[in-house]
């Protein structure tokens, strides 16, 4: 599922600044980075399933293995788990309401957040 017209869409904001903010809000990069991109991951478990919203940037300016990057955001997608075949992120999912919810909540917050902050 992407998350269409979200306000993070092309928002540009520095890697340090942005580490903590999603960390703030409960996704993380960890491991998931190369020298342009990063991936910032919330796990949600439950009955249903285990799914992700998933908030994706590549690198604008500078180098993220260097922890100094301007980062690009791009449309946050939400998607399923399934084992041992990774991350469906499809039309044909379906979603509990509360994780769509709680999606929207986060990203809301987050938009809300970068618009404040300056490069």
């Amino acid at each position: 599922m992407k998350f269409t017209e979200s306000g993070l869409e092309g928002v540009k904001a520095e890697l340090s600044r942005l580490d903590d903010l999603m960390e703030s809000k409960g996704l993380v990069r960890a491991g998931q980075w190369d020298y342009e991109r990063v991936t910032y991951d919330k796990k949600f478990s439950m009955i249903e399933g285990t799914f992700y919203l998933r908030i994706q940037g590549y690198a604008v300016e500078g180098d993220v293995g260097r922890g100094q990057a301007v980062i690009e955001l791009m449309t946050p997608l939400l998607g399923k788990h399934y084992y041992p075949h990774g991350v469906e992120y499809g039309d044909a999912e379906e979603f509990p309401i509360q994780v769509v919810s709680k999606s929207k909540s986060l990203i809301q917050e987050i938009s809300d957040t970068l618009k404040t902050v300056q490069l």
